[in-house]
């Protein structure tokens, strides 16, 4: 394992106070679904687009994600923290905005968060998703 890639990827998720981190791909539908939600949310997030042009050189996103795998044993973006806590992906953020969990788990790490937000976490999931 690339110690840089890890001590990099614990930096990261360790400067995580007062807001969320989300490890993400820049392509990815469900990284762009789990932006939306925190937009809604007016949660204060932090992204790392590990497949962006800052990440490319030296295969620097490639390895950061492998750190990321070998710390969670997920493949799957967009993984997020909350006070160096991994909390999931996309579906565990949509199902903590709905059972509130989330907004528990962000008060305790005094991450400002919408509370009045009725829109369901779902309608922000691609449409191919969406049941036809």
């Amino acid at each position: 394992m690339n110690t840089e890639a890890i001590e990099e990827l614990e930096k990261e998720i360790r400067s995580s106070e007062q807001q969320l981190v989300m490890f993400s791909l820049e392509w990815c539908e469900f990284c762009w679904a789990a932006i939306k939600v925190l937009d809604e949310y007016e949660i204060p997030y932090r992204v790392t687009n590990l497949d962006s042009v800052a990440y490319v050189d030296n295969l620097r996103g490639r390895n950061i994600r492998l750190a990321l795998n070998e710390k969670t044993t997920w493949k799957t973006m967009p993984q997020m923290y909350v006070n160096g806590e991994f909390i999931g992906g996309c579906m565990d953020l949509f199902e903590g905005c709905k059972t509130a969990e989330l907004q528990t788990r962000l008060d305790a790490a005094n991450i400002s968060n919408k509370r009045t937000v009725s829109t369901d976490p779902a309608s922000f999931l691609p449409t191919w998703l969406h049941p036809r």
